[in-house]
């Protein structure tokens, strides 16, 4: 086979690295350089400059048409009706018709053009956000909530969508419309003009007042609505339903869940109505101003009889303008507030896009052929400490993983071991020191290269819902059928998934659920051997499997080992007797290293591990006691209560 590189979904280390975490607000923190601001938020439609522009023009040629009308009702009633004249009456009426029309058919076009635009936004924040996560490494993930991921990429930019779609062209339209109205009512009279306009300070004052309280509202309310559904995510996933109903807290879940639930109901009303009341003042204050524009403007007209000044027919022209302009001022307003509020999902969302991804590629990255690779792997020393702990997990690790040979890594829980293999994969970073794969430092490799060159098989197996062909292809989608066959014979699954009655095409449920933990791991071994890599990682791969089925496991690992640079993370020390090297880790160091019986016959720390494995080995069932293979009808092999795949 040609070499590729790391196997599918399960190819991550294990080990506590589901979605659990505390979120990582504290880590996510923006400099108030980085504060989301409106020119940030403008950038986002800069790719479609040629559409927004063609959009503005629509609706400035839509605002010039909408002022048409309070002319032509001005003909109507100062000329046509008075001196019956019917030609005036004709094309004045035939122009309010025309207008209608020609508005109708500009506001369809526009509106079409801005929700094409405003969604082309929303897609690329979404596929920003989910490319920019893909790159942030498995530390992000370890202290951050799928939940929380989960919200801020679907209910956060979905609640943006609105704004985003309209905000613009509801900007410039009731703008347009505004400075349009403005115009020709100072055309018609300058005195009513400003008598219309002296509200609109105190406007602008509430509103600025509304939007900041919103703003902070809003911003509780995602939060809220973020932990709401990491509680779903959590506790209804198949996992969150078993440790639910066995531990008896389905009420509790249930009724916290009911809590939440009311407290995110409360933070809807509460931004809801925020402001209501004034912008219910405002509203009633421009009711009224039709009417008092009619007083003031008989008093104009009395004063004038001769009608020099202020005559019917502007007076009627002047209150059609005046009521299409207060709905626009209104809409400016309202937009502005709405921008103002949604400032605090835009800043939610850019904390994800300003996270600095930790590991990527260096500008002269070298690509490497996994075909051509030998597989040694050098640690000089490699010190190591995760983000935010108090001390090193890794001290000065010198080590060898010879090219071709087996090397295994064994020690106590906490001794590093684990830390060691997240190295190798490049999941984290050395704090000091160098990684070397023949001969070039990790971090001088392409990830993507890195990745098809360290194949890595892990305790926590993850299995897509999808078929068993789909699983496997997720590690190399453009493989064949019969090298799908080949990878499950060298894991020793093939026969297996034959004998289920859809074959390759049985859907393995949530997570993998309806496998026995021996199957996921074997799975997961195929979807690895299926690209071939020229170093196999194996996390302690058979950890969380009984002795019995670990001895059937045993003999695909073997398989998939052969011919290939090995490094075992060994739980059981019965799986790595024939290792050519065992490395045994102590507090972050390597305590001792050697083969199998060099070790035992030292009599140090390997030794006493030996000794107790060799215990746990003599009280497990043997090889024919039980077998993984063994359908659920015969209840042997089954270990996650889930419905048989056979009929």
């Amino acid at each position: 086979m040609a070499h590729g590189g790391m196997g599918g979904p399960g190819g991550g280390m294990g080990g506590g690295m589901g979605g659990g975490g505390g979120r990582m607000r504290d880590d996510l923190k923006l400099a108030p350089g980085q504060r989301p601001d409106l020119r940030r938020v403008l950038n986002l439609f800069r790719p479609y400059r040629g559409t927004l522009t063609g959009v503005l023009t629509l609706i400035v040629i839509g605002a010039a048409v909408g002022v048409v009308s309070p002319f032509l009702i001005r003909e109507i009633v100062d000329v046509a009706l008075p001196q019956q004249r019917a030609d005036v009456l004709a094309w004045s009426v035939g122009g309010l018709i025309a207008v209608t029309v020609i508005a109708s058919a500009l506001g369809v076009t526009q509106s079409m053009l801005s929700t094409r635009v405003g969604q082309s936004v929303m897609h690329d924040l979404r596929v920003s956000v989910f490319s920019h996560l893909q790159r942030m490494g498995l530390g992000f993930f370890t202290r951050t909530r799928t939940g929380e991921i989960q919200s801020r990429i679907f209910s956060d930019i979905g609640s943006m969508q609105a704004v985003v779609t309209s905000v613009m062209t509801q900007i410039v339209s009731s703008g347009a419309g505004v400075a349009m109205a403005l115009v020709a009512m100072f055309a018609l009279d300058w005195r009513l003009t400003l008598f219309s306009l002296i509200a609109l300070p105190f406007a602008v004052w509430m509103n600025r007042r509304v939007g900041r309280r919103r703003r902070a509202i809003v911003k509780t309310r995602q939060e809220k609505a973020a932990d709401l559904s990491a509680g779903i995510q959590e506790s209804l996933s198949v996992s969150g339903i078993l440790l639910g109903v066995t531990m008896g807290r389905t009420q509790a879940l249930s009724s916290a869940f009911a809590t939440d639930s009311r407290e995110l109901a409360d933070l809807e009303v509460r931004s809801e109505m925020a402001g209501r009341w004034q912008m219910a003042v405002f509203t009633t204050l421009m009711a009224l101003f039709p009417a008092l524009t009619y007083l003031l403007g008989g008093h104009l007209l009395f004063a004038d009889p001769e009608g020099q000044g202020v005559t019917i027919g502007t007076l009627v022209a002047f209150i059609a303008l005046q009521s299409g302009l207060f709905p626009q001022i209104n809409g400016l307003l309202r937009v502005a507030t709405q921008v103002n509020s949604s400032l605090a999902l835009f800043s939610r969302v850019f904390e994800y896009l300003d996270a600095p991804i930790l590991i990527s590629d260096a500008p002269d990255a070298l690509a490497l052929d996994p075909a051509t690779l030998r597989g040694e792997i050098r640690f000089e020393d490699v010190t190591f400490t995760y983000p935010g702990a108090d001390g090193p997990a890794l001290h000065g690790i010198d080590l060898v993983v010879p090219a071709g040979k087996h090397t295994a890594l064994v020690g106590a829980t906490g001794s590093g071991k684990t830390s060691t293999g997240y190295l190798m994969a490049r999941l984290y970073e050395p704090s000091s020191g160098s990684i070397t794969l023949d001969g070039h430092d990790l971090r001088e490799i392409t990830m993507d290269s890195l990745a098809a060159s360290i194949g890595v098989v892990t305790q926590e197996t993850y299995l897509l819902h999808a078929s068993i062909a789909d699983n496997l292809r997720f590690a190399r989608p453009e493989a064949s059928d019969e090298e799908l066959r080949q990878a499950c014979r060298i894991a020793q699954i093939h026969d297996h998934i034959e004998s289920l009655p859809q074959g390759y095409d049985t859907v393995v449920g949530e997570r993998g659920y309806r496998f026995s933990g021996g199957e996921k791991q074997r799975l997961a071994l195929a979807r690895t051997i299926l690209r071939d890599p020229p170093v196999l990682l194996l996390d302690e791969a058979t950890s969380a499997l009984d002795v019995a089925t670990e001895r059937a496991m045993s003999g695909a690992l073997d398989a998939a080992a052969r011919g290939r640079t090995t490094v075992s993370i060994a739980h059981r020390l019965s799986t790595i007797r024939h290792a050519d090297q065992i490395i045994v880790m102590q507090h972050g160091r390597v305590s001792e290293r050697g083969t199998y019986e060099e070790l035992v016959a030292h009599g140090g720390l390997f030794a006493q591990l030996a000794i107790q494995d060799a215990r746990r080995d003599s009280a497990a069932p043997g090889p024919g006691d039980e077998g993984d293979s063994e359908s659920w009808e015969a209840g042997e092999g089954a270990e996650n209560p889930a419905p048989p795949l056979r009929s």
